[in-house]
């Protein structure tokens, strides 16, 4: 690595908006904004039209659309110009299969079966009693009679099984007769993607993603080889890996690519922890991709005390507190019903591995039965990690202890997971994926005690965190992991930043959003009281601010509907994906409508109007601590400036950089705290300037808290980092702008300190009304 990594920008390449060139014209943009490294979206050929790039369809190759290898190449002698690095954001675990004539892979293992060479790329369950009849399961029909619309498709070279614009191969001399005997012969199977019938690993239950076996050598070396020629020819400085948990054996997978790229380049994972999982420090990894530490900063501005108050309009509203207790039983029963649904296709074949590596003929259903139970009790995404060691065998003794008439069937699940096999490998790849999928894809639809806590990696169990809390989170991290990455928002949030901090000024007022709720309802009835509550905390976060009546955003409206579709179905109380509710579904669409267009929408302008000047105060909280605490910081495209995005493809919309680069140009004194977005620019510069000065009180630097002195004490969040770097933040600020910091000082560490945000000049004991007089942070450097 020629480039110290202080900080990255993550960039979102689109084919039809933002390529690699596109990337290299703002180069000089991020420069001076301040980051180190450019952290790209992942760039091998992905489906056509891909606008995130997740579903690789050639792992062998930079995708053409984006610039090709000659595009990545260019960027990243830009950035080596300016002493700056580049890192890239690889999809190891799976490749996109929507259309199998773009993956030549997935295409000859279809024209060939085990014949193939590619065969044992794919994690595929060639089992006679695979549900198949031996042949691979794909999920592409919509309608009862699909199969009669098959047909054959001459136009080619090579005939092919055509459904509608999807074309399937023909092995070769099995194209005689119609188009069903020829269906017949082939090492595939069509079938109604709602019967839960894939017989490959997925990525979750998406049946667009197959799964690779990593595990094999020959898997790695071929979906590595562009890895490999970037670090051979020094092109990158660090990787992203993309959802090691979906793997065989994460760990032996990052050893083997730690060898390929070397001691120094940085590594992060998508690793989500529990919410008392510590990371495996024997990994050969720099850290994680930052969602802990997403849930601490953010849950240090979240005040305790609007707890219960929040629980008791949720129970009013919603018929549930959203509560710890509710949360856990809640979690236990979405588990058991997504095993038994969407991922039932995996818990099959898990079952069935744990049968034969049991040497079991035990009843299948008690047995699948016992599975499930065993899964469901799980909290983190796979029990195989070295801090996790012992504790799928508390779960399984738990489980016999709750469920006595399983024992005999748990006795053969554990002798199964025991035997170290493929049942071991198959259960922690299934235990992520029903984490996943049942946690953060359902559950936290469903919760609306305090939406900003329900988000990847959180725990909504938890009303935010103490400051003693973050402080000692932040001191083990700068220990342990002083390399690890921090992030605010990424492309998987659920709410961008600047959203959650603005719903989580509501723990500070639950006594006034409680009143507007039901008032807001007895004007508007929402739908149901969940899907209403849920609903009206994300409009109160991307509402205008400035006044401007919500029906005159552009896109604003489209894009709540967007949402309410997506969450409604994720929630799947009244609709699903698999089974739409038309009529709950326009009643929603309609109720969002009249929210907007009437009488509700009035009334929460003018709450917004009042509330959104403590988001933005916790917003540059937030984001001066992650900047200046421990970690290598990420700014996700954007967000530099206030920004509202929702989940995706909400938050993968196209910046405006031009923007961007003309308010930095043009920034020379302390803006104030307002719609514009222009102190946050202002705060994001400072604090990545002064890392880029300062970096041994950074990566590598110490970590201590500071406290204040006096009635107002509580309102401060801060810590020192290395000798001479001083971050501050104010919390809580809607009480203290009632009573303000009267007499609260900080005593300053030895030496003249500078705000770098200000210019003001401290020294001693300083109040904390002349330290916030200007803005609701600072950032004090020892002259």
């Amino acid at each position: 690595m020629t480039t110290p990594i202080t900080a990255t920008y993550r960039l979102q390449l689109r084919a039809d908006a933002f390529t690699l060139g596109d990337a290299r014209n703002i180069a000089e943009y991020l420069q001076q904004l301040g980051v180190s490294h450019v952290y790209l979206s992942p760039v091998l050929t992905a489906a056509h039209g891909s606008t995130h790039g997740y579903d690789v369809t050639d792992p062998t190759t930079v995708s053409a659309a984006l610039g090709g290898p000659a595009g990545l190449r260019a960027l990243a002698d830009e950035l080596r110009t300016r002493a700056m690095g580049l890192v890239i954001d690889i999809v190891p675990n799976h490749v996109g299969v929507s259309d199998p004539r773009q993956n030549a892979w997935w295409w000859d293992v279809l024209k060939h079966g085990l014949d193939s060479p590619y065969a044992p790329f794919f994690d595929i369950d060639w089992r006679t009693d695979n549900g198949a009849g031996g042949r691979i399961a794909l999920p592409v029909f919509d309608g009862e009679n699909d199969v009669a619309a098959l047909r054959i498709d001459r136009t080619e070279p090579e005939p092919m099984l055509a459904f509608g614009d999807l074309r399937f191969p023909i092995k070769p001399g099995t194209d005689e007769g119609n188009a069903l005997a020829v269906h017949d012969r082939q090492s595939y199977r069509l079938a109604n993607w709602r019967c839960g019938a894939a017989t490959y690993r997925r990525f979750f239950t998406v049946n667009s993603l197959a799964a690779l076996r990593q595990e094999d050598p020959r898997v790695f070396d071929a979906t590595h080889s562009q890895v490999a020629a970037w670090a051979a020819h020094d092109v990158i400085d660090g990787l992203r890996i993309d959802h090691p948990d979906g793997m065989a054996d994460p760990t032996a997978y990052l050893l083997r690519l730690r060898q390929l790229v070397g001691p120094t380049r940085w590594i992060v994972i998508e690793k989500i922890l529990g919410a008392t999982e510590p990371l495996d420090a024997t990994l050969p990894v720099d850290g994680t991709t930052g969602y802990e530490a997403l849930a601490e900063l953010g849950g240090v501005f979240v005040d305790r005390a609007g707890a219960r108050g929040l629980a008791e309009l949720s129970t009013e509203i919603a018929g549930t507190p959203g509560d710890a207790d509710w949360l856990e039983l809640a979690e236990t029963e979405v588990k058991r019903q997504v095993a038994t649904t969407d991922l039932a296709p995996e818990v099959r074949r898990l079952v069935a591995a744990i049968a034969r590596d049991a040497l079991s003929a035990h009843d299948h259903d008690a047995l699948a039965e016992a599975v499930v139970e065993v899964l469901v009790s799980l909290r983190v995404y796979r029990p195989d990690y070295a801090p996790l060691a012992g504790s799928l065998t508390r779960a399984v003794a738990a489980t016999v202890e709750a469920n006595p008439s399983l024992a005999e069937a748990l006795s053969v699940v554990g002798t199964g997971l025991a035997a170290g096999g493929e049942a071991a490998v198959r259960f922690s790849q299934v235990c992520g994926a029903l984490t996943a999928k049942s946690v953060e894809d359902c559950l936290f639809y469903r919760a609306a005690r305090l939406v900003s806590l329900q988000e990847v990696g959180g725990d909504p169990a938890r009303f935010g965190h103490t400051p003693l809390e973050f402080h000692m989170a932040n001191a083990e991290r700068a220990r342990r992991w002083p390399r690890t990455m921090t992030t605010l928002s990424t492309h998987d949030t659920k709410r961008g930043e600047d959203v959650r901090a603005r719903i989580g000024v509501l723990s500070q007022v639950p006594a006034l959003w409680t009143q507007h709720v039901l008032e807001w309802e007895r004007l508007t009835p929402s739908p149901d009281g969940i899907t209403g509550l849920f609903l009206l905390q994300n409009m109160f976060g991307v509402w205008p601010a400035d006044g401007t009546p919500a029906a005159s955003v552009p896109d604003l409206r489209d894009r709540l509907h967007a949402y309410a579709e997506k969450a409604i179905r994720e929630a799947g109380l009244r609709t699903t994906w698999n089974k739409v509710d038309e009529d709950f579904e326009k009643a929603c669409h309609a109720w969002i409508d009249a929210v907007i267009d009437g009488p509700v929408g009035e009334s929460m302008s003018t709450l917004v109007g009042r509330l959104a000047p403590h988001g933005w105060s916790d917003s540059l909280g937030q984001k001066l601590l992650q900047l200046c605490g421990p970690g290598i910081p990420d700014v996700y495209q954007g967000t530099e400036l206030w920004e509202d995005s929702l989940v995706d493809p909400d938050n993968r919309r196209v910046v405006d950089f031009s923007v961007r680069q003309r308010m930095l140009a043009t920034l020379n004194s302390p803006p104030s705290v307002d719609s514009t977005g222009a102190a946050k620019l202002w705060v994001v510069a400072h604090a990545l300037w002064l890392r880029r000065q300062k970096p041994e009180c950074f990566v590598g630097g110490t970590y201590s808290p500071v406290t204040a002195s006096g009635d107002a004490a509580d309102h401060l969040i801060g810590f020192v980092r290395g000798s001479s770097v001083l971050a501050l933040a104010t919390r809580h600020s809607v009480a203290l702008a009632d009573k303000g910091w009267g007499t609260t000082v900080l005593e300053l560490p030895p030496g003249s300190w500078v705000d770098r945000l200000t210019d003001a000049v401290f020294a001693g004991t300083v109040p904390l009304s002349e330290v916030f007089r200007r803005l609701p942070v600072a950032l004090l450097a020892r002259t």
